[in-house]
């Protein structure tokens, strides 16, 4: 199973030039070593120019391999880390990545943007089309 965590490297505090992407991106990739096993699957932690999150920055996606992706946006790389990992350890075992926001920890709760399903093709057989 593949596992990516996408952060936004463009978006800035608003009224400021600071954009905490890179920093955010360097301090989750040493929290998710530090936390070792306890995160049971790789997650590759990449940035990203822009996810259409300007309004409510630093936005952070995570996706895997036919699971629901997450888009969260308000994330300070000084306060959130901590919520970060816990949702990359409860992610690596949802089997369809389908969790309520009840079940997010800390304020990943109320500041996810989007839930997108898994994308799922439906292929037909030209008999059924046919008729």
């Amino acid at each position: 199973m593949t596992h990516r965590i996408t952060i936004c490297t463009s978006c800035r505090h608003k009224g400021t030039d600071c954009r905490p992407g890179y920093e955010l991106i360097d301090k989750l990739r040493t929290a998710i070593a530090a936390a070792g096993a306890s995160v049971p699957e790789d997650f590759e932690i990449s940035g990203v120019a822009c996810m259409a999150g300007c309004d409510r920055p630093c936005t952070v996606a995570y996706h895997g391999t036919k699971k629901a992706t997450y888009l969260f946006g308000d994330i300070e790389p000084e306060t959130d880390i901590a919520d970060l990992v816990a949702f990359a350890r409860q992610y690596a075992y949802l089997h369809d990545g389908w969790c309520a926001s009840v079940d997010r920890p800390g304020k990943l709760r109320k500041a996810t943007l989007a839930r997108v399903p898994a994308a799922i093709i439906a292929l037909e057989e030209s008999e059924a089309r046919a008729s």
